[in-house]
């Protein structure tokens, strides 16, 4: 009874190993396979800043030290379908100085396809400063770039001063995740 089970065992194999391709390790139906990564990077393409038009606000701008304002930024696609996925880099500067605007701290990004001539969009929240203090950023310039790039597009920072938490270092500001527009 036992010697069944052996040869049953045995043919198995010998059907599993005819089964294998005999053709060489190269050899597939139907010509080259993609590799999951190609397949995934053919797919997924991050947008380009220089491919994106930028728009920043009209702005819900904080009128007094202590007020909170919001200044949207809406991005829209001038070249092919692309991804947008994580939060914008944003730095507020005066001068030679600078900081980054942190990232807001619930938000979860979502990842987006943004088709040729589609939009999506942004906010910066922050808190009004006061001129001369010295915890506040008299900025100037706001540069804005994509995530994972370093080139960015600066634009005029008319919003007054940017209050610090403990310096100007330290700005009393987030940034969104990106978001489809009008949401």
């Amino acid at each position: 009874m036992r010697a069944l089970p052996i040869a049953v065992v045995a043919a198995a194999a010998a059907l599993t190993l005819t089964a294998c391709d005999s053709g060489g390790s190269n050899s597939t139906e139907g010509g080259k396979k993609a590799s999951p990564a190609s397949s995934a990077a053919a797919s997924s393409t991050a947008c380009k800043i220089d491919q994106i038009g930028i728009q920043v606000g009209p702005a819900n701008a904080a009128p007094a030290a202590g007020d909170t304002g919001n200044v949207p930024v809406t991005l829209t696609n001038k070249g092919a379908e692309c991804t947008l996925q994580g939060f914008p880099a944003v730095k507020v500067q005066d001068g030679g100085t600078g900081t980054d605007v942190p990232e807001e701290k619930s938000a979860t990004p979502p990842k987006l396809t943004l088709a040729a001539s589609g939009t999506a969009s942004f906010t910066i929240t922050y808190v009004r400063g006061t001129a001369g203090d010295g915890k506040s950023l008299a900025a100037t310039t706001l540069k804005i770039g994509l995530p994972g790039a370093a080139t960015t597009q600066s634009f005029k920072w008319s919003y007054g001063p940017l209050a610090g938490k403990t310096g100007p270092n330290d700005p009393n500001a987030s940034v969104s995740s990106f978001q489809p527009a009008g949401d």
